[in-house]
């Protein structure tokens, strides 16, 4: 049997309803009307990250990090605009997919379904 002091990434983030719709082109959300453009969302468990990967796709990411959620920190996109960190446990995430690249953590940020439909974006679970 093994033992470790480090966190136990099976836990999941708990579930918060989404169901919700945006212009991603209105001058409300003005930074995800260009490509590589991101806003930071109310909802999931922890707030939401948008990111626009080209003309017609986003993704949308939950701003819990999987290996210290509770702990009330929210990941943040750096200046590179194409990553994002946890300044609690300085995890890293690549914001075009959210999968970890340095920290603590192993596992990929909570993803939340995005649907374009060219005037109005669907983020849902």
């Amino acid at each position: 049997m093994f033992f470790s002091c480090s966190k136990d990434e099976t836990e999941t983030i708990p579930y918060s309803y989404v169901n919700f719709y945006i212009n991603p082109n209105s001058t409300m959300y003005y930074k995800l009307n260009v490509v590589g453009g991101w806003e930071y969302l109310t909802g999931g468990y922890n707030g939401i990250i948008v990111y626009r990967l080209n003309q017609d796709e986003f993704v949308a990411f939950d701003r819990a990090c999987p290996y210290d959620y509770a702990n009330g920190c929210r990941i943040e996109v750096e200046s590179s605009f194409t990553t994002a960190i946890d300044s609690c446990c300085s995890s890293r995430f690549i914001i075009t997919d959210g999968s970890p690249f340095s920290g603590p953590a192993h596992v990929s940020l909570k993803q939340y379904r995005t649907t374009y439909d060219g005037n109005n974006l669907h983020i849902t679970n």
